[in-house]
């Protein structure tokens, strides 16, 4: 990072830069223990823990069935004797679930049935926050505190991982299997929000949206939640999705019906979106139309 440049979630701070419908995607997700310090691809920059071509056998066979690769490690210190731990977790809704797993050492994830079904499954969740540090700095300065705060309450549920995207909305957290993605959450009580998770509710103020959901309905269900003080996580499910010129329509599912969402699909002006961007590029935003009872 240039010592000189405001570091990028600052910058967003101070742009406002919106959260909703960013996000990305992931219907599955593996997620892969390696203790210990990570370079700036944590599988194939990280000698002292996996050798680099393993790393990229073991991510290029995981990715090729569709699933996104990240690694964890708990926060605080790190344990002597590392462990091979992992989860999968199936995100597409109503069909959740997270299976666990443990192997002898990172070979070992060469041979995990990539639906998880070589492990056991178990009600989770698991809460990872990105502490990526030498990916983007604002994960490590932001994200390690919040992992840490979330640890001293939820300690078996809570891990750091790897790159998860947004950096310029660090803190950011991951919250399987529902592939509830969050930012921010360092500037509000981060426990709180997996707290309102055990209640089956969510805080819509900070959610980036569900990974298995594409972008324009993520910032519908905002737009919605905003408008319906809904909160519930399994609440406001896509019927329809009909795309017109630089307008979107989305269709969603209410207790009583339907209500339909119109979005403008924007460029943003061009922004750094992450620490060590050297070229601004504008990114894609979501602005309410409408709103009505469908």
């Amino acid at each position: 990072m240039n010592p000189k440049r405001t570091p990028c979630s600052d910058q967003s701070l101070t742009r406002n830069d919106p959260m909703y419908g960013t996000a990305g995607a992931g219907r599955s997700w593996a997620m892969l223990e390696l203790c210990g310090g990570w370079g700036q691809s944590a599988f194939l920059d990280s000698p002292s823990l996996i050798d680099r071509e393993l790393g990229r056998s073991i991510c290029r066979r995981i990715e090729a069935q569709g699933l996104r690769v990240t690694a964890i490690r708990r926060p605080g210190r790190r344990d002597e004797t590392p462990r091979w731990r992992w989860f999968i977790a199936q995100c597409e809704e109503g069909s959740e679930a997270l299976y666990a797993g443990e192997v002898d050492d990172a070979r070992g994830y060469l041979d995990i049935a990539i639906d998880g079904s070589d492990g056991e499954r178990v009600d989770g969740p698991l809460v990872a926050v990105c502490a990526h540090g030498k990916h983007d700095q604002c994960c490590a300065v932001r994200g390690r505190g919040a992992a840490s705060a979330i640890a001293a309450e939820y300690p078996d549920f809570t891990w750091e991982c790897s790159h998860l995207g947004g950096d310029r909305f660090a803190a950011t957290m991951l919250i399987l299997p529902e592939g509830l993605c969050y930012g921010r959450v360092d500037s509000t009580d981060s426990a709180g929000l997996v707290a309102k998770y055990f209640d089956g509710r969510l805080d819509h103020r900070y959610l980036r949206g569900r990974t298995s959901l594409p972008h324009p309905v993520q910032a519908a269900q905002y737009f919605a939640r905003e408008s319906l003080g809904e909160d519930r996580i399994g609440a406001l499910s896509p019927l329809n999705v009909e795309h017109a010129e630089h307008q979107i329509r989305v269709e969603l599912r209410t207790d009583s019906g339907s209500v339909n969402v119109v979005l403008a699909e924007k460029m943003s002006e061009p922004l750094l979106s992450m620490c060590r961007a050297t070229v601004a590029g504008s990114v894609r935003t979501f602005e309410l139309v409408s709103i009505s009872s469908g």
